[in-house]
């Protein structure tokens, strides 16, 4: 694999790899689930692994639950510290949306400990978020609002000594669900160029994967301080069965969509990992009962996170409908699977393949990788990537050539009418306001001329008639391009795709029926969230980080086995 430290390459696995064009489908990218090789997962296997150390050596957070705190985490070479800001918020201030400009806490994430002078630098900007500056010893910069009603309800509950309702904590997920985590550069934090190369933090979103890990532990812990501060003595904490379950809440736009689009090597050194581990499972000729029990518990997990899932999309509300009943029939044939064929684990995908929705078959692809992380977890470290390598054009190639690996890689992108409005409904732009992606109706809206290169199909198409029609014989590419400069970008991209199969989306990026939630579901499955609900076809809440281990219970963890709720754990 292009980019892959792992040490334990298996090149029979290559003939059960899915092909890009069954992957690399909007519809089920946008039906991935949490993995293995997630991100949050990744970090948290490092840091136990590590034996990273954890404390909070300030709390400056007063009865009114105002003030400042820091959450240190001691990493083998280096320290980073979570410096959070508590708020007053009034209820009317609370808004999701990317124009609010208060918040209930906000956050950065700090190059080292910081000092008092630092902390009050760092008061005097991080609460403005994009108002305010702050500079290269800050690594990310983040805000969260509560989830009102089961903030009240908590906080409540252990005034009085009493434990919360845990079907209300299920249905929800979260206390506090952040509203945009910066990193790499944003609002005067740290580049990306200034950690890409410390161990820790090589790999992709580590940063701001930290960055929401503290901010947790920060949350539960204010919670049960303004509870003291309620119910005095009477106050009790949250059981700690119970406290797994609370994760982090987010909500995310359009401003994460064009991600993917835009790093192309990127997304091709994830889905690559990620579909070399599923082939890896699939390859193995034989599975022991052991395992396969495993499987099954996990299949089990699976349901009971599925039956906690809500969402009031319509979209969702069906696909959650077909990964429950998916889950259903997946545990009644497990329980009468022949573990004696050869090669069960791919007679078990095709299975699904052939019985279960797409949103079955990524979750039965996720499920199969559970059991087996000595075979999958060092593919975690092949997920980053050096993405000006393959930016320089090699103009030297011949254009027969270069016409060829347009015709191999792009063959889908000639499928669409793109002189048909339905195939060219959408544009691109950034936002003059918020300088964020949007997406703008072609023939209802204004700003068509502001487009960003992001329709991937129609200029690949564009491509590929430009140079059908193109008179030069023994030409170069670099003869092409003076005549055609128009193409530079597609021509960069079809030169990369030519050494990165999952580099492209295989789908009409600005038609009328594209669902910009698929692309954002696809992202933040790889960060490792779960329990999407998409608010419109454009912007969708997750929860991140529920039932995993606290900073100090991280030690005590067996193995990687938080990801699904225990079943022993839940309480009705």
């Amino acid at each position: 694999m292009s980019g892959c430290a792992d040490q334990n390459p298996m090149p029979e696995a290559a003939r059960f790899r899915r092909a890009p064009a069954t992957v690399m489908r909007l519809a089920r990218m946008g039906s991935f689930h949490q993995t293995r090789l997630s991100f949050m997962r990744a970090l948290l296997r490092r840091m136990r692994r590590e034996n990273w150390e954890f404390d909070v050596p300030v709390w400056d957070i007063g009865a009114d639950g105002v003030g400042r705190a820091v959450y240190r985490a001691k990493g083998p070479q280096r320290t980073y510290s979570l410096v959070a800001f508590a708020h007053d918020l009034p209820d009317e201030m609370r808004s999701d949306r990317v124009i609010a400009t208060a918040w209930d806490a906000t956050f950065t994430l700090f190059d080292g400990e910081p000092t008092t002078e630092d902390l009050d630098r760092l008061e005097a900007n991080v609460p403005l978020q994009e108002a305010g500056r702050v500079s290269d010893q800050e690594l990310s910069l983040s805000r969260a609002n509560r989830s009102v009603r089961l903030w009240e309800h908590v906080v409540g509950s252990l005034a009085r000594g009493e434990q919360p309702d845990m079907e209300r904590v299920y249905a929800v997920g979260y206390l506090m669900r952040t509203t945009a985590v910066y990193g790499s550069g944003k609002f005067g934090a740290a580049d990306r160029d200034k950690i890409a190369a410390r161990e820790e933090l090589r790999g992709p979103f580590r940063v701001e994967m930290l960055s929401v890990y503290l901010t947790r532990a920060f949350v539960l812990d204010l919670v049960e301080h303004m509870a003291r501060v309620r119910g005095g003595d009477q106050a009790t904490v949250l059981a700690p069965e119970n406290r797994r379950w609370f994760g982090i809440g987010n909500s995310t736009g359009l401003g994460m969509a064009p991600f993917l689009i835009h790093h192309p090597v990127l997304l091709n050194n994830w889905m690559l990992a990620r579909e070399e581990a599923l082939a890896r499972v699939r390859s193995q000729p034989a599975a022991t009962v052991e395992v396969f029990r495993k499987f099954s518990v996990m299949v089990k997990r699976a349901r009971l996170n599925a039956e906690w899932w809500r969402s009031e999309h319509p979209i969702q509300i069906e696909k959650l409908t077909a990964l429950r009943g998916d889950l259903d029939q997946l545990a009644a044939h497990c329980a009468t699977f022949d573990l004696s064929v050869p090669y069960p684990w791919d007679r078990l995908y095709r299975w699904g393949e052939d019985s279960l929705s797409l949103e079955g078959q990524e979750i039965l692809a996720a499920l199969m990788l559970e059991p087996h992380g000595a075979l999958v977890d060092g593919l975690s470290d092949c997920m980053d990537a050096d993405e000006a390598a393959p930016f320089r054009i090699d103009g030297t190639m011949p254009l027969e050539d270069f016409s060829a690996l347009v015709e191999a890689k792009y063959a889908w992108a000639r499928d669409p009418d793109y002189a048909a409005r339905e195939s060219n409904a959408r544009f691109w732009y950034v936002s003059e306001e918020k300088l964020e992606p949007r997406l703008g109706e072609r023939f209802e809206e204004p700003g068509a001329e502001y487009e960003q290169p992001l329709a991937i199909g129609r200029d690949a198409a564009g491509l590929a008639d430009a140079l059908d029609a193109f008179e030069g014989k023994g030409a170069c590419l670099a003869d092409f391009l003076l005549a055609h400069p128009e193409h530079r970008h597609i021509a960069r991209r079809v030169l990369a795709a030519a050494r990165h199969p999952f580099a492209e989306i295989w789908d009409n990026l600005i038609a009328a029926d594209m669902l910009p939630i698929d692309l954002l579901r696809c992202k933040l499955s790889f960060f490792g969230a779960n329990r999407f609900d998409p608010r419109s076809d454009r912007w969708v809440r997750i929860c991140m980080f529920q039932n995993a281990p606290f900073p100090q219970e991280l030690a005590l963890e067996p193995e990687d086995d938080w990801a699904y709720p225990p079943l022993e754990g839940v309480t009705t």
